[in-house]
């Protein structure tokens, strides 16, 4: 694809196609790497990092000053009571320490079978 360098006060300037910019991903105030090869050169589109979007995102809320003030919830009791499946003991500890459901009612099956290898008539 051609394009014309145009100056831009000091400097050279090249304007993107719509059609090529909205392929790259590239919109006004993108960043992009311009990169030296030779006697020509390439852009690529510059990709941030999580922390930098992170970062950016934190500087703007400080910013807007969108931060909101600490609600009082009253005095620490210490142990609130959480209603799940763990205090109400359907969870146990495996054999191995992993989590399991605990079997509150046994199959009629189960209830007299005993541990060891099955029986073969």
């Amino acid at each position: 694809m051609k394009v014309k360098v145009a100056q831009w006060g000091n400097s050279l300037g090249v304007r993107l196609p719509k059609a090529a910019a909205e392929s790259a991903g590239v919109t006004a105030g993108s960043e992009l790497d311009l990169i030296v090869e030779g006697s020509g050169f390439r852009l690529r589109s510059v990709r941030k990092t999580s922390a930098q979007l992170l970062d950016e995102m934190l500087s703007e809320i400080e910013r807007l000053d969108l931060t909101s003030p600490t609600v009082e919830w009253g005095p620490d009791i210490g142990s609130e009571i959480i209603d799940d499946d763990y205090s109400r003991g359907l969870i146990v500890e495996g054999p191995d320490g992993t989590p399991i459901r605990a079997d509150k009612t046994k199959s009629k099956r189960q209830a007299g079978k005993k541990n060891g290898p099955p029986r073969r008539r």
